[in-house]
């Protein structure tokens, strides 16, 4: 069984890019209607196409598989999806742990989320100074969510 469990935080500033490893392309969207039961997700990453099942678990946890799918079928897939999620990825290293960046595109811009995966529920972890505000478990800065209710659209003195 795979659990995936992670933190997830806004981002107030730009030190992070002096940490950069490296970049990649996403595009990714849903084929599921419901975030309360197990959500399907189709995600392109520098050509690399994989499906995703994915159920919330607690705050900080999730269920998640991955499969990788042929390009031609995930192109296939990724045309039909209506409100995709367009982002640049960037990963770096901060006192030994990979973080992720994720720069959002399209209706989601500006809007810019740290994120790193831990081992355990409790694991010990430095926070960057670039961090911001916590969002672990705020549903509605979940991707999914995002695709449904792009960040451009909201209110933003109530986030």
């Amino acid at each position: 069984m795979c659990i995936e469990i992670e933190r997830r935080f806004l981002i107030k500033n730009n030190d992070w890019e002096k940490l950069i490893n490296r970049k990649s392309n996403i595009i990714q969207g849903y084929l599921s209607s419901y975030s309360e039961d197990w959500i399907v997700r189709i995600r392109s990453e520098d050509d690399l196409f994989k499906l995703t099942l994915k159920k919330y678990i607690s705050k900080s946890k999730n269920f998640e598989f991955e499969y990788e799918i042929p390009k031609k079928e995930g192109e296939m897939i990724i045309s039909e999806i209506k409100n995709p999620i367009i982002k640049e990825r960037f990963y770096l290293h901060f006192k030994g742990k990979e973080w992720i960046i994720d720069r959002f595109k399209g209706n989601n811009f500006p809007l810019e989320i740290a994120e790193v995966e831990l081992k355990t529920i409790n694991e010990q972890i430095n926070f960057p100074s670039f961090l911001s505000k916590e969002i672990t478990g705020v549903k509605k800065f979940s991707n999914f969510e995002l695709s449904n209710k792009p960040f451009s659209y909201w209110n933003k003195e109530i986030y």
